[in-house]
């Protein structure tokens, strides 16, 4: 296996390659991503953000606040949130240094200031990978045909996300915080980087990777690279095993996710990677009380960086 930037450095997806076979023994190349953690950065410390700010973090988003007003830029109005910047729009944005894997709601209280935090972000070296912004078609109207006559590209215009959030007729703060965290939904759904053989892409599980980096002990590592039917978990799911049988991360629980930990305790004991296909058909699933009914294979091999 080859792991590819595990600390993440820069705000780019970790990898791990894996030479694995298929079942009729041909070598094959996967690569499981792990996304950077997806940032969401809030311009605009209102009752919209407030609101939004817990959800999104429920959901996994790392939340930042940014808000020029220190009555609405603090933890008391926001304990969810993992950063809160109280600082001039254009300033801050320029020191958070927008990634191509980020998501930007902009919510702040006027349209001047929705134009400083677009100007700011256009003019960044990266444009996030969801903009959204508040307001009425006609003020957003308006406002993008005042920043095409300043200059900015329109390519960056159309991007914007405006109205913001999915059409589920909100009206108050919580609703409106409800359809904004709908469309962060379906487009983290969407998200997408360019590798060979790609599993699934997820964005997280930082043990699993401090442990691959920390390389302390013997461990096997296995990745589901198929599924067919019914199964606990798609395609990319991933779990290290130690010499005792010790796991992080997890392809399914239950007696599926014993096997391949015994599997992996096999492959450790002899050093050889192994191929490994779970039938979980429905005949199977019902005698061992089990809920999904399908088959999944697994690649396991020793962790040796390459």
């Amino acid at each position: 296996m080859k792991l590819q930037n595990l600390t993440q450095s820069g705000g780019a997806p970790a990898s791990i390659l894996f030479h694995t076979t298929d079942e009729q023994g041909c070598a094959r190349d996967v690569t499981r991503v792990f996304l950077p953690p997806q940032r969401l950065i809030l311009l605009g410390g209102g009752h919209v953000s407030q609101a939004l700010h817990g959800y999104a973090a429920d959901l996994g988003f790392e939340v930042v606040v940014v808000d020029d007003r220190p009555a609405y830029a603090n933890a008391e109005r926001f304990p969810a949130a993992g950063r809160i910047l109280c600082d001039g729009f254009e300033h801050a944005i320029s020191e958070l240094s927008v990634t191509e894997y980020d998501y930007i709601a902009v919510v702040t209280r006027g349209h001047r200031h929705d134009a400083l935090c677009l100007r700011a972000i256009f003019g960044g070296s990266a444009m996030p990978y969801y903009l959204g912004l508040i307001g009425s078609r006609r003020r957003t109207t308006e406002l993008f045909a005042l920043l095409k006559e300043e200059g900015f590209d329109p390519a960056k215009i159309e991007r914007v996300h405006t109205p913001i959030g999915l059409p589920i007729g909100a009206e108050t703060p919580k609703e409106i915080a409800i359809s904004i965290l709908a469309e962060l939904i379906l487009m983290r759904s969407k998200q997408k980087v360019d590798a060979e053989g790609l599993l699934e892409l997820t964005s997280g599980e930082p043990e699993l990777r401090r442990v691959l980096l920390e390389n302390s002990q013997p461990r096997a590592l296995a990745v589901v690279v198929k599924q067919a039917g019914s199964t606990p978990v798609p395609p990319g799911a991933i779990m290290l095993v130690d010499q005792i049988g010790g796991i992080v991360g997890t392809v399914g629980g239950g007696c599926g996710e014993h096997e391949i930990v015994l599997r992996a305790l096999e492959v450790l004991r002899t050093g050889k990677p192994e191929l490994v296909t779970l039938d979980m058909t429905n005949d199977v699933a019902a005698d061992e009380g089990m809920v999904c009914g399908g088959r999944m294979t697994v690649w396991i091999e020793p962790v040796k960086i390459e």
